[in-house]
């Protein structure tokens, strides 16, 4: 059973068909359905989806300036896992390493965003295999298969803050520190969040893709035990535990953050330009901020159109911005 098909089986009953656009399709229509409680007439909101359209045409992900992503993961990845032995043999001291692992951790999941969503090569195309090995490497260092990582996001996506079937909402919390201390309990033997509600999700979906995703989940979780048990046994249980198992949860709660909790706060939004809010980091409008925050601070223009690829959703941002502030969006922070 197809993706499409997989994450139709929660959808709610007022809503209407998941769109994955097809090869040369990429803007025909939005991510998600136009509505209609926006006070503007239907020529008006016509016009201004068709403007938005245009813009949003311009920077669309093309294979040549995705072929980045792919040297890239593969370098970070054959690094990652060089660190392993450098460290052991005191080729290389270990503390710049952990710091690598770290970034990696966050990066990576960047980087299987895109491929998430086809940006890297599209269904049918030549540079599809280079789409689907980016997405499966780059999250292996958070224990997050990729089969678990694309189902769960474009159910994100369809059902973005609601409160039963976004599997993200787990990660709503009143204030920026007790998001960040929800991003670790969620993670905690008996906790209803991060992976394990993934996998309650997957469960209740109980589609073919949805048992591979839980299959895959089974078995990366166990190398990896398996792994931590055998580098600790042999004496290098400190190389083993920041060279992945710290990385990995100083990973996953920076993205629980930013990639979830920032830009979606406080969940009460579920149209088109309702369901993201724009918003300033600590640092302001500075490039800093941009950095630190992986771009989310534009996560609306990713919510439209995902085919825009994560370092370009800034740029489509403040040109679509007077578009978006018509459509309801505020836009007051940036």
């Amino acid at each position: 059973m197809d993706r499409v098909t997989d994450v139709m089986k929660l959808r709610p009953a007022d809503s209407t068909a998941l769109y994955e656009p097809a090869q040369g399709d990429t803007v025909s229509r939005p991510a998600i359905p136009l509505g209609e409680g926006d006070g503007l007439d239907k020529h008006t909101r016509t016009t201004l989806r068709k403007q938005e359209q245009a813009i949003a045409k311009k920077y669309m992900s093309t294979p040549e300036q995705m072929r980045i992503y792919t040297v890239i993961t593969i370098a970070c990845f054959a690094a990652w896992i060089a660190f392993f032995p450098l460290t052991m043999m005191n080729i290389i001291p270990l503390w710049p390493c952990f710091i690598a692992s770290c970034v990696f951790a966050a990066g990576g999941y960047i980087v299987s965003h895109e491929a998430m969503h086809d940006n890297i090569g599209r269904r049918g195309t030549k540079y599809r295999f280079w789409n689907e090995l980016v997405g499966e490497i780059s999250t292996i260092i958070l224990i997050f298969p990729f089969s678990m990582a694309r189902m769960m996001h474009l159910h994100h996506h369809y059902h973005c803050n609601h409160p039963e079937n976004d599997p993200d909402y787990t990660d709503e919390a009143p204030s920026a520190f007790k998001a960040w201390i929800k991003t670790w309990l969620n993670r905690q033997p008996g906790a209803d969040g991060s992976i394990h509600h993934y996998k309650r999700v997957l469960e209740r979906i109980g589609t073919s893709g949805a048992r591979k995703a839980l299959r895959d989940t089974m078995l990366l979780q166990l190398f990896a035990m398996a792994f931590f048990f055998t580098m600790a046994w042999r004496g290098y249980a400190i190389e083993a535990a920041l060279l992945w198992w710290l990385p990995r949860h100083i990973g996953l709660s920076y993205i629980r953050f930013w990639l979830s909790w920032a830009p979606h706060h406080p969940r009460d939004g579920h149209g088109r330009y309702e369901n993201t809010r724009v918003f300033r980091t600590w640092f302001g409008r500075s490039w800093f901020g941009h950095w630190m925050s992986m771009g989310m601070q534009y996560h609306v223009v990713h919510h439209l159109y995902p085919g825009i690829p994560n370092h370009r959703t800034k740029y489509a941002y403040y040109e679509m911005k007077p578009i978006l502030e018509k459509r309801g969006v505020d836009c007051s922070a940036l």
